[in-house]
């Protein structure tokens, strides 16, 4: 009987490619379809609290950003467009160690995911307190 292959641990700059090319594709098709019929998808949150939540707007930034009103794309949501301009340097970084440049790491002491999910989380919550009392 053999042992059952583990699978790989690590960092993968091009599986990480490959996920930034599938939300980029869903970002697009939703901005797509928001911009050619203006359907939107809706917020349970915002459904059920009748206040908006961080990603409220994401759908018409992405429009917008399609027409290239970047003014228009900042208005309905600054929040996620800082996130896509920092995801598209993650990618541009991405790019460069998998065609075999350097691999551009933070310190040490700053890759653990909860750091970034915790920065993550009181980001969003201090965007969506900020745009509810604005």
């Amino acid at each position: 009987m053999t042992a059952a292959p583990t699978p790989p641990t690590g960092f993968s700059a091009p599986v990480a490619l490959r996920s930034a090319a599938w939300f980029a594709g869903a970002g697009l098709a939703l901005g797509a379809t928001h911009a050619l019929t203006g359907w939107g998808l809706p917020c349970p949150w915002r459904l059920l609290t009748g206040t908006l939540c961080p990603l409220c707007g994401s759908t018409t930034m992405a429009s917008r950003l399609l027409r290239g009103d970047l003014a228009a794309a900042w208005a309905a949501n600054p929040f996620v467009l800082v996130l896509l301009v920092l995801a598209g340097g993650a990618v541009v970084a991405w790019l460069v160690e998998a065609r075999g440049g350097p691999a551009l790491r933070p310190p040490t002491a700053l890759r653990r995911p909860v750091i970034w999910w915790t920065l993550l989380g009181l980001a969003a919550l201090t965007f969506m307190v900020w745009r509810n009392l604005g």
